[in-house]
């Protein structure tokens, strides 16, 4: 069958600036369907939700699958499974019918396809039922359930240990979900499906991709799984690889931090089998928002197997850092090779204060987005006598944010200048070593507002 499924999944959606999270790179492979003959039950869903384009997609397709298939069996296009695999056609709705058995015949299973309609409620422990029952217990044949879902199971038993007894029986499940229906419940497909469920597990949110799924699945049915596989990874420059877990078959190696390979010499030649490779990946840089964790990944092995793995997105939160004052500009100073000393003028200074300086950072609290702050600072200083005194005041606009929800603004560095020849009354007489106490009030409010103020004539 060649290389089934390719998956690439993270571990989270969202992390905070530089904080790290794990990618797992997932492939499944089943032997040469000539040589392997293989039962193949499709079981499709045809719940009310399908109605219009899904499921004029899921019939498009499934004929594609059963094509390919055909094709794959006795390298024609004639109408006619050979070599002694066979397809069978299980629909579900509120319950589930056997709408073929496991035949040969192309046209008879177009024909089943074609004559879905989308209606009731859904029933996957049916669905599984009446698909184990087309094997034959007695059969050699590889056994495959292909089960296609858009919904959560809203009537009938739980599917999960009708599932586990297949699997225990040596059948091979592969779930495809299409979440843009009004959700499916993500883990309930992993349940179902054959470990490691990121191999035989493939959900998309636009019906139009089902076509691909399916077509993709066939085509690599036909090659006889995969051998000297080298995968090569590497992440967007906003990420770098920190460090990598040993994979389930094959090994895996560093390239540089944002590169890595991964080599099997065989997978699925003999037996239907997956892999998996996991590796923790690290935020780096000033980017933030949804980023794309993908800059590239190759795939390439001896058969020629067509691979595609998704490029999953990351959301970066970085928070809101505003910084109202610059720092000061530095004086480029040379001194050039067996040179002891050298004056240099370093142009004017016009001087603000003499004494200390002290930045002041504050953190403005579930600011709401596109509205201003006015941000007031001030310090006094108390003396020995509990007395305060005046040092400063300052006002600044906090300019608005732009993100989804209200979230933190932290607003660094903002300079008093002290100087040291006060009136405040101290312990010592130590100038520049003295300790000196000092209170800082903030005020804040926002500038921005939905107020209007209409006229009212009564």
């Amino acid at each position: 069958m060649g290389v089934t499924t390719s998956n690439k999944e993270l571990s989270t959606s969202v992390i905070k600036c530089g904080e790290a999270f794990t990618i797992k790179l997932s492939l499944a492979a089943e032997p040469d369907i000539v040589s392997n003959p293989t039962d193949i039950v499709l079981v499709l869903d045809r719940s009310r939700s399908m109605a219009g384009s899904p499921l004029a997609n899921l019939k498009s397709g499934a004929k594609r699958f059963i094509q390919i298939i055909d094709e794959s069996t006795d390298s024609e296009h004639d109408g006619h499974i050979g070599n002694g695999s066979h397809i069978g056609i299980v629909s579900f709705a509120t319950t589930a019918t056997q709408d073929t058995q496991l035949i040969t015949s192309v046209e008879d299973l177009n024909a089943a396809v074609n004559a879905l309609s989308a209606d009731g409620f859904t029933n996957h422990s049916d669905a599984f039922e009446k698909a184990i029952q087309l094997f034959n217990p007695s059969s050699t044949n590889e056994k495959v359930i292909v089960m296609f879902t858009d919904g959560v199971t809203t009537v009938g038993d739980n599917a999960a240990p009708i599932a586990a007894a297949a699997k225990a029986q040596g059948i091979i499940i592969y779930c495809i979900g299409l979440s843009g229906n009004g959700g499916i419940d993500e883990q309930a497909l992993k349940d179902w499906a054959s470990d490691p469920d990121s191999s035989y597990v493939s959900i998309t949110p636009d019906d139009e991709e089902l076509y691909k799924l399916f077509e993709d699945l066939a085509r690599n049915i036909s090659k006889p799984g995969a051998t000297n596989i080298t995968i090569t990874d590497t992440v967007a420059p906003c990420f770098k690889i920190i460090s990598l877990s040993a994979p389930t078959k094959g090994t895996a190696s560093l390239v540089d931090t944002n590169s890595l390979r991964w080599k099997i010499d065989e997978l699925g030649v003999s037996k239907s089998e997956g892999a998996v490779l996991t590796f923790t990946v690290e935020h780096i840089g000033p980017c933030s928002g949804t980023l794309v964790v993908n800059d590239s990944i190759i795939y390439d092995d001896d058969e020629g197997n067509s691979v595609t793995f998704p490029s999953p997105e990351i959301t970066v939160d970085c928070g809101t850092d505003v910084f109202p004052e610059t720092c000061p500009e530095p004086v480029d100073v040379t001194i050039e090779g067996c040179n002891d000393s050298i004056e240099y003028d370093a142009g004017d200074l016009v001087m603000e204060s003499l004494g200390r300086i002290l930045q002041l950072s504050v953190t403005l609290k579930n600011v709401c987005p596109n509205k201003r702050v006015a941000l007031a600072a001030i310090v006094t200083e108390v003396g020995s006598d509990g007395t305060e005194h005046k040092r400063g005041l300052k006002t600044m606009t906090i300019p608005a944010h732009t993100g989804d929800s209200c979230r933190d603004v932290t607003v660094r560095c903002i300079k008093f200048v002290l100087p040291e020849d006060s009136d405040v009354q101290r312990t010592g007489d130590n100038g520049i070593c003295e300790k000196r106490c000092l209170k800082a009030r903030f005020i804040s409010h926002y500038i921005d507002n939905d107020f209007d103020c209409y006229d009212v004539i009564i």
